[in-house]
């Protein structure tokens, strides 16, 4: 992967960042933890992606996600957005219609990538055109691990001008499949170069999704990017993130890689189908 590899990855840097994390998760007290529950609630991407997702299923979906909403002292706090396969896009479109939930799609060959690059960009034009605000695109990891980075950049590339300024590209690089930090770091610098809004851990359709490692080595390319490049881009955990307190982790090693307390939607986002109802009833009083 050329100039793209972060080749030396610092493990002992990564633990120290993880215990600092732990650390601050568990001083917490209940205003604390939440504030910080709050904020995750606030960056849901509400998924469903399942093979037997049906047009009333998703219309159903949609409806009982207007009514995701939690209180705190700024007013009610709902989700970022649903996250469906093109084909609903315009069924979640018509059902948020009104609301403030913004409508993702996602698009490129998921979850494996594996069609034709013109097909692939067809997909998210046929997304965008239905009305997606915001693709989740998967890369071609096959080509990445062959070493044809161009390819991958052109692809990345391709899509986010069909996206445009008005619809995020939030690119997904599948983590549990690029074998290394090395290569994770390589993608996520890669993705961003190429236009990425936001850089994603996985589809959540594999065995292996979001992790601490791949995710500390994703926020250090953006990191990187953001401190040469001054653009505002995000970052997406998702993949296997089922607990309040797995969702924290990935919320406070943000926070702690970027300094900063002040995180939002438009920079951070958690990709769940099974956390928004758990953050729910802790929020719900």
């Amino acid at each position: 992967m050329g100039n793209n590899v972060f080749s030396d990855f610092d493990m002992s840097g990564f633990q120290t960042v993880c215990e600092q994390v732990k650390a601050e998760i568990a001083s917490l007290d209940v205003a604390g933890r939440r504030k910080a529950l709050l904020t995750l609630f606030g960056c849901i991407d509400n998924t469903t992606l399942s093979g037997s997702d049906t047009p009333s299923g998703v219309a159903a979906f949609c409806r009982s996600a207007r009514g995701l909403a939690v209180t705190s002292l700024q007013g009610p706090v709902g989700v970022a957005s649903v996250c469906v396969y093109p084909c609903f896009v315009g069924v979640a479109k018509r059902e948020l219609a009104g609301s403030a939930l913004r409508v993702a799609s996602v698009a490129g060959g998921f979850p494996a990538g594996q069609t034709s690059q013109s097909i692939k960009i067809e997909e998210v034009r046929y997304a965008v055109g239905e009305g997606a605000d915001e693709v989740d695109f998967v890369i071609n990891r096959g080509r990445l691990l062959d070493g044809d980075v161009q390819y991958v950049s052109d692809e990345i590339a391709a899509a986010k001008a069909v996206c445009g300024n008005e619809v995020k590209l939030k690119v997904i690089i599948e983590t549990g499949e690029l074998q290394s930090p090395s290569n994770i770091y390589g993608a996520s610098m890669l993705a961003l170069r190429a236009g990425a809004d936001f850089i994603k851990t996985s589809t959540g359709k594999i065995a292996v999704g979001a992790t601490p490692e791949a995710a500390y080595a994703m926020l250090c390319a953006l990191r990187e990017f953001v401190k040469i490049s001054k653009k505002t881009v995000g970052f997406k955990a998702a993949g296997g993130i089922t607990t309040p307190d797995d969702a924290l982790f990935y919320l406070f090693l943000f926070r702690i890689m970027f300094n900063t307390q002040d995180v939002s939607n438009q920079i951070f986002r958690i990709g769940t189908s099974r956390l928004t109802a758990q953050l729910q009833n802790l929020l719900t009083f």
